[in-house]
């Protein structure tokens, strides 16, 4: 015999989502933002809806494919806001976790920019 399906034991199923149409890939609307302005990794990852560690990645990629037209990425480094050392020789461009002479974790974010080439 079957039991006809009590509605309230239904699974739920969630409907698929549809994605956003981009007209653009990712990293072709990264550059184009930084191009406007200066943005933290932060800042990237909210106007784009991604993870903050996928910015990095992208950074890479953006970095370098820049050089071949005549544009190139301005880091302006990270820096602790304890005793203001700053990250020059970083090749990362994630956040440092803390700082190195005075150990604290209250450290300002990269800063990224697209300048063309002279």
């Amino acid at each position: 015999m079957v039991r006809p399906q009590d509605p309230a034991r239904k699974k739920h199923i969630k409907e698929p989502t549809v994605p956003a149409e981009r007209y653009e890939t990712i990293r072709r609307y990264m550059a184009a933002l930084l191009e406007e302005e200066t943005l933290s990794a932060r800042d990237l990852s909210q106007y784009m809806r991604i993870p903050e560690k996928d910015v990095s990645e992208h950074l890479e990629h953006i970095r370098k494919t820049l050089t071949k037209n005549q544009r190139h990425l301005t880091i302006t480094p990270a820096q602790c806001e304890g005793c203001g050392f700053v990250y020059k020789k970083r090749d990362r461009f994630s956040k440092p976790g803390k700082c190195p002479l005075c150990h604290k974790s209250l450290i300002r974010s990269p800063l990224f920019h697209i300048e063309k080439t002279r």
